[in-house]
């Protein structure tokens, strides 16, 4: 932000201030001449200054001509006097013609902007160099523009007229995610499938629908991906266990061999072996015994940026898995280095780790368990575990809507599941057009989204009304949809596992407008995107 010039006043001299030299040569006629102080300067032998338009004292012991110069000091007037003796003229210093007197006269001072008074061309004039009140140290009245913080009056000012950077033109803040550059369109136009038997994870432009990049991951047959609001992806392996990230901007890799350039896979036809790809930032192995115990839930922290400077505090990790005695481990990590910060454990019961995870807008961290296993909440802040509850039923994907409550689609029985987060009450809403819903997600405009299979099929909920606008919809191509993610559109993705795609899909006309090929098993079914975070955070 641009602060305001001071304006400093003038330090001409006045009228009066002027300084006369006079010399003047004189014989003394007669040792007690003298004159009166208003009247008569006496004539002295030598030079004699007259500064001011007063004259020093003469010397006694001179002569003097009869002859008596006028000089009129108060009008700054030099006067020409001839010695009668000769024909050349004596002058004051500065007067050439000998004949004619010469008087000079001085304006009246320029304004002096900070003397209280509006003056000359000052639109204001307030005495004081304070630029935060409605005039400013340069006398100019203060204004939406001027790069001046106006106090009481304007949020801010950055001397511009560009309306979306962090100051708009009618000098509000704008938030940071409405600031050009700073939104989440650039940041979070990727999906990230993971390719189960491939140990891969693939990163895909949503927007074109081509595949940027496609990296090795830690671990074993990796599943969850979960995206945070910088567009980094967390990827779960389920066995051997482990957890990677992988950052979704070459500025943000490593440049771990000094050679000036980042290293990175550029497609699905070129995956660098692991740990030679400068993008995995790291990968972290986890002490679960077999397949059934590894990593599933995950999900990033919501952290909103600072309001002032739009930059994101470090951001953190949630997942869980479970040890050989079905203890549930919840670790909270840094996303910057991987390393556990926070652990807490909980009872889970047999068959299969945490299942489904989502953060909500205060950063506590849901985990819901496949089947009959539990549903719990982990504070944020004093990581206390609220048990949930179990919906009658085999639940399966998860996630939070804006408002915070929770949906779960089904592995069988044609339901869907609401958890209420005001009333802590589950509810099947029922017919959901076939024995599976999968994954679920719910988009920016009151919708929820379902991967059916058993028959392959798109199921679209009412938020608010709780009901089927459509539970069968048809998706030409598809053979088994398990996963579906909203992308920064709007537009819905429907991964199809054994077809080996992810279909494109308007969410107005059903109509596939895009279909991404080349995948090998891809087994997501969480947030993909990071827009189901987004809506958690980001005011929509």
């Amino acid at each position: 932000m641009t602060a305001g010039l001071a304006c400093s006043g003038d330090d001409s001299a006045t009228a009066g201030e002027s300084e006369t030299s006079t010399a003047a040569t004189s014989e003394t006629a007669s040792a007690s001449a003298s004159a009166s102080a208003s009247a008569s300067a006496s004539a002295t032998q030598g030079t004699t200054d007259t500064v001011g338009g007063s004259m020093s004292d003469s010397d006694s012991t001179s002569t003097t001509d009869t002859t008596s110069p006028e000089t009129d000091t108060a009008t700054a007037t030099a006067t020409t006097t001839t010695d009668p003796t000769t024909t050349d003229p004596t002058t004051t210093m500065g007067v050439t013609d000998s004949s004619t007197s010469t008087t000079t006269t001085t304006g009246p001072d320029d304004p002096v902007c900070g003397d209280g008074v509006v003056e000359g061309g000052e639109e204001c004039d307030d005495g004081n160099d304070d630029d935060t009140d409605d005039c400013l140290s340069s006398c100019l009245a203060a204004s939406c523009g001027d790069g001046v913080v106006q106090a009481g009056v304007e949020a801010c000012d950055d001397g511009n007229d560009f309306d979306k950077d962090f100051c708009s033109n009618a000098c509000e803040k704008v938030p940071c995610e409405e600031q050009e550059g700073m939104g989440q369109d650039e940041v979070l136009s990727f999906i990230w499938i993971a390719n189960s038997n491939e140990n891969t994870v693939s990163k895909i432009d949503t927007k074109s629908g081509v595949e940027m990049g496609r990296y090795r991951v830690a671990g074993g047959s990796p599943s969850r991906t979960s995206v945070n609001l910088l567009g980094d992806v967390a990827v779960s392996s389920r066995h051997p266990g482990a957890v990677t990230k992988i950052a979704a901007r070459e500025e943000n890799c490593i440049d771990a061999n000094n050679d000036g350039m980042i290293t990175t896979s550029s497609g699905p036809n070129d995956i660098k072996p692991l740990g030679e790809d400068e993008c995995l930032v790291w990968t972290k192995d986890i002490p679960s015994p077999s397949y059934g115990y590894g990593p599933r839930a995950t999900a990033w922290e919501g952290v909103k940026p600072d309001p002032d400077t739009c930059e994101y505090p470090p951001q953190r990790l949630w997942f869980g898995w479970k040890d050989q005695g079905n203890t549930a481990h919840f670790e909270r990590v840094d996303g910057e280095t991987g390393t556990t910060l926070d652990e807490v454990t909980f009872p889970w019961g047999s068959g299969y780790s945490p299942y489904g995870g989502a953060v909500d807008a205060d950063g506590n961290f849901y985990a819901s368990g496949l089947s009959s296993n539990p549903v719990i909440k982990i504070d944020a802040q004093t990581l206390e575990i609220t048990n949930l509850g179990i919906p009658a039923g085999c639940k399966y994907g998860m996630t939070l809507d804006s408002k915070g409550d929770m949906w779960v689609g089904s592995c069988g029985g044609n339901a869907v599941y609401h958890w209420d987060h005001e009333t802590n009450i589950w509810s099947n809403i029922g017919n959901a057009g076939g024995s599976r819903v999968n994954g679920i997600m719910a988009d920016a405009n009151g919708n929820v989204w379902g991967a059916g299979s058993s028959g392959c099929r798109l199921v679209h909920i009412d938020m608010e009304t709780k009901t089927y606008v459509n539970n069968n919809i048809p998706v030409p191509g598809c053979s088994n949809p398990w996963g579906v993610s909203i992308d920064i559109e709007g537009f819905v993705w429907l991964v199809d596992r054994t077809a080996n795609k992810a279909f494109k899909i308007d969410p107005e006309t059903y109509q596939v407008v895009d279909e991404v090929t080349g995948l090998v098993y891809p087994y997501t079914y969480s947030d993909m995107t990071g827009t189901a975070l987004a809506l958690q955070v980001v005011p929509q």
